[in-house]
């Protein structure tokens, strides 16, 4: 007996030691590669491409990928917060929990929305077709704006760009129902499909909701609509900030608009101390200006009873619900199937009541450890930032004191906000959907229109914690990193750090990248819009950006459409300089001692590897081509591939030969921060 208490010991002993001796997980998810394909040929799916071919996207999605699959393991953990407080009996009048249990329970309650149809928009219908004149017309819009109806234009608030320590209002192009101005002009036949689909679409929605004369107001939409779109800016030029900042006092306005009148449409808007307003694209608001004054105020009721019915279709009866879908999932998107109810109604818990549910989120579902090492993690990519800059061959001094100024005032929120948003405002009854989601949006305005006059909030997350994202806000010069995101495969805790590093390092180093994108480096350190380049150095880094533009061009994801270079170039600057930090950050970290081969990886290839598993996504094609025409970010695909094909050192960590197709002729790299 004792012998074999001696040999169970020892055999214990062994066990635990040869774990010990396993250390650290590599992280890479070996299962998902393909090794038919090269790495140095296409290392998206030398990385991806078993996980790529085995996957399929599921019938409510048009992509999916990592980030879509964390999303899902946040909603799911939603929905147990929400329905725990749907479930409770008697949670106090006004609390926290009554709002959350009874937001989600006036979705879940099927059998009344059915009963009441469209007529829970009765009212505000009714107040639209009593419209006589057009000052009625903006009487309307103001009432329309507060409850969050798409308007020809869109007000919001935010920091003044160049004087970033107050707030200031803001008046942007708005009012197309299709997803970008392309879509009303474009002659292939997928985008006039979409047109006709879209007219048949508003007589439909007009229809239902027992509007006369439906055919005829839906051609007029679209004649409305496409007159509205020809005006629009392009979304190329919407990312430039120094075009779209234009200050004008609120009473020189109608010298802008002199159909329309401005001061009055704020004060009905119950907008006040509020001397000026930027206007982000003043030759739309001048085109705009005729079109308020040419359309008749019956063709107004027209547009406006469109878009309340297609604001707030989604929340009445299935028929209403079954048509939005139909229209903006299924056709635009390539959606197979309608969200599950209760998905749908966490979401729009989600939306309305984001902060409440997500400080259960974070005491449920996020470690103190991760904050505690994202904390390090950035200090680490800073610091190797600022080595990248201080070495930077191409850049004058003057220009990287400036650089190095900026970066030392970077703030870093991780996790979740230190001061929560208050709700106590919000009224929600457990049988008023509609009723709900209105005073939410009332809410939501009136948090933004008590901002003016104010000092800047410096606590405000733009993101909720549950958001599987993370973004840099310029005016704050701050990188905010939620806690969904702080997961595999973005971040690891059990996992050896080059995989970390080429994750979530690559996402902190793409954050801050973004204060030195061609749009980020046009503001200071203080979050003003201001020139702290010389010439030379501005011109250089036009020419290397450029250099971008025309490789991301080249890329044709879906069909003939090539990726539109010039609107991917601050997420693809993002994802470069991101990239480059956080290798450096690495290799920093290792202080000149040589990583570990796990699973038969060097850190340096973990390091690759890390990052191209991060964005594996499968895309639906009208996604695809949705995306390509509107969406800044390169699709994953390009993210992995455009991006290393720069990297001499991921040239050096798989031996990229000169005859592989992802390495590129050293005069053609691109090569920023």
């Amino acid at each position: 007996m004792h012998d074999y208490l001696v040999r169970l010991f020892l055999l214990a002993t062994i066990l635990m030691l040869a774990s010990c001796a396993q250390g650290p997980e590599s992280g890479v998810d070996l299962a998902n590669f393909d090794h038919a394909v090269g790495a140095g040929d296409d290392f998206y799916r030398y990385v991806n491409g078993t996980w790529l071919k085995k996957t399929k996207i599921p019938g409510d999605k048009s992509t999916y990928g990592s980030f879509g699959i964390l999303a899902d393991e946040s909603e799911k953990n939603l929905r147990s917060i929400i329905e725990e407080a749907a479930g409770k009996s008697e949670n106090p009048p006004g609390s926290e929990e009554q709002k959350v249990g009874d937001f989600y329970l006036s979705f879940m309650d099927t059998v009344r929305i059915q009963e009441l149809g469209s007529g829970p928009l009765k009212p505000e219908l009714d107040l639209i077709a009593a419209m006589q004149s057009r000052a009625d017309v903006l009487e309307r819009m103001a009432h329309l704006q507060e409850r969050g109806t798409e308007l020809p234009f869109s007000f919001f608030v935010n920091q003044d760009l160049k004087k970033s320590d107050q707030y200031i209002g803001y008046i942007s192009q708005s009012g197309i129902g299709l997803p970008d101005r392309d879509y009303y002009f474009k002659e292939e036949e997928k985008f006039r499909k979409f047109r006709e689909k879209y007219v048949t679409h508003v007589e439909k929605m007009f229809a239902l909701a027992g509007q006369a004369d439906a055919k005829a107001k839906a051609e007029r939409i679209m004649e409305i609509e496409a007159e509205m779109a020809q005006s629009h800016w392009t979304r190329v030029e919407n990312r430039d900030r120094e075009k779209t900042y234009n200050k004008y006092e609120v009473k020189k306005l109608r010298e802008l608009t002199p159909a329309f009148d401005w001061p009055r449409f704020f004060a009905s808007a119950q907008i006040e101390n509020m001397a000026a307003v930027i206007v982000r694209q003043p030759s739309y608001f001048k085109q705009f200006n005729t079109i308020f004054r040419l359309i008749s105020v019956d063709d107004w009721k027209t547009y406006l009873t469109w878009k309340l019915l297609d604001q707030y279709a989604s929340f009445l009866s299935d028929d209403f619900v079954e048509a939005d879908f139909d229209m903006y999932r299924r056709t635009l998107s390539g959606v197979e199937e309608m969200r599950p109810r209760w998905k749908r109604a966490v979401s729009t818990v989600n939306r309305s009541l984001g902060e409440v549910v997500g400080k259960i989120y974070v005491t449920k579902h996020f470690k103190p450890a991760a904050k505690t090492r994202m904390v390090e993690l950035v200090e680490n990519l800073t610091k190797a930032c600022r080595k990248e800059i201080e070495e930077l061959e191409w850049m004058s001094e003057a220009t990287k004191t400036e650089a190095l100024a900026k970066l030392a005032k970077f703030n870093a929120k991780i996790g979740y906000p230190d001061k929560w948003k208050d709700y106590s405002g919000l009224v929600v009854k457990p049988d008023d959907l509609l009723g709900n989601i209105i005073r939410s949006s009332q809410v939501e305005y009136r948090r933004a229109l008590d901002k003016l006059g104010k000092p800047i909030d410096r606590s405000e997350w733009l993101m909720t914690p549950q958001r599987v994202n993370a973004y840099y806000n310029p005016p704050m010069n701050e990188i905010v990193f939620p806690a969904a995101i702080l997961q595999p495969p973005f971040f690891n805790m059990a996992a050896d750090d080059a995989v970390n590093y080429g994750a979530i390092g690559a996402v902190i180093g793409h954050e801050i990248s973004h204060g030195f994108d061609d749009q980020g480096s046009r503001s200071d350190g203080d979050g003003n819009l201001r020139n702290w380049w010389t010439e030379a150095d501005r011109e250089e880094f036009k020419a290397r950006t450029q250099r971008m533009v025309e490789q991301f061009d080249e890329f044709t994801p879906v069909d003939s459409m090539h990726i539109n270079g010039r609107l991917t170039l601050g997420e693809n600057i993002g994802d470069l300089g991101g990239l480059t930090i956080a290798f450096k950050a690495y290799e920093m970290s290792l202080a000149e001692k040589p990583a570990a081969v796990i699973d038969g990886f060097t850190g340096r290839q973990r390091f690759f590897l890390g990052w191209a598993q991060v964005w594996r996504r499968l895309y639906r094609d009208d996604e695809l081509r949705r995306r390509v025409l509107t969406d800044p970010h390169s699709p994953s695909e390009y993210r992995v591939n455009g991006i290393l094909a720069n990297m001499p050192e991921f040239y050096a960590a798989f031996d990229v030969a000169a005859e592989d197709a992802m390495r590129r002729p050293e005069d053609v790299r691109v090569k920023i921060w």
